[in-house]
């Protein structure tokens, strides 16, 4: 299948997060915010039919639920999974989350807490929530709409809230196995945990961006992928369904301006 010849910036993302979910299998697909969310309908829609999603309430769909107003649109179920199902996914290592943290250092530990000091915080944010456990016990994913300095930042994140690959972070003789951090998807390009001891590194960078680009929006140095590439744009196949998934295009609103996915 072939490129479509026009598609914008968040429609280019929904197919780069997508790719996180790719041969998972089994396993139950969390998208936090918009464009996540249409990338893991999208991967079940197409190349990882197996991943069970939810309707957000208490049931499994095969068809996953679009976003925004229903109007006559109704689900339809293939199971219950209501919250201790899903805390059984999820401490059984079933679950790949894709999040969007408000800092990443060059660990993979995140923060989605407070920016600055924890007793007397410049922003409070969300708190620290399930990403301790979380971070441990499943597959994890992240999603960045403004790539900067201020997100991807020197030294540590200002509350280690979700677990990484720091060695300075875990106490001697803990087994670190269950720490599997695989893409970080930007508004500039996809990173994984492919270098040496799993440091960061461009896996693609999205058309007309460069790896310098990146790295002056990176507060830390990045690595280079051997097999770096430009990012896939969606095919007109995709286009359809992220369309008919988001029929109110919330998706346009994500990022600022709604750019095109071609520079």
């Amino acid at each position: 299948m072939t490129q479509a010849s026009e598609f914008s910036l968040a429609e280019l993302l929904v197919v780069a997060t997508s790719e996180a979910w790719r041969g998972n299998g089994e396993v139950l697909a969390s998208g936090i915010g918009p464009i996540p969310r249409l990338g893991a309908s999208l991967a079940k829609l197409t190349h990882t039919p197996e991943l069970l999603m939810t309707d957000s309430e208490a049931f499994l769909v095969e068809d996953p639920i679009p976003l925004g107003p229903r109007g006559d649109y109704r689900p339809k179920f293939s199971g219950s999974m209501n919250f201790a199902r899903v805390f059984d996914c999820v401490w059984g290592g079933k679950r790949h989350v894709m999040i969007g943290p408000v800092q990443i250092d060059r660990w993979g530990q995140t923060n989605l807490s407070c920016i600055g000091d924890f007793h007397k915080p410049k922003v409070q944010q969300l708190g620290v929530r399930g990403l301790p456990g979380n971070s441990i016990n499943h597959l994890n994913s992240m999603f960045i709409v403004n790539h900067s300095a201020r997100v991807f930042v020197p030294g540590e994140v200002d509350v280690v809230g979700g677990v990484g690959y720091n060695p300075d972070r875990w106490p001697p003789g803990v087994k670190r196995d269950f720490v599997d951090l695989r893409l970080i998807v930007t508004n500039l390009c996809v990173m994984d945990f492919g270098g040496p001891e799993h440091a960061i590194q461009v896996a693609s960078l999205h058309p007309g961006v460069t790896f310098e680009e990146v790295q002056a929006a990176t507060g830390f140095p990045l690595l280079k992928s051997p097999s770096i590439k430009t990012t896939e744009g969606p095919t007109d196949e995709q286009l359809a369904i992220i369309r008919r998934l988001d029929p109110h295009n919330i998706r346009a609103t994500v990022i600022k301006d709604n750019p095109p996915g071609i520079r």
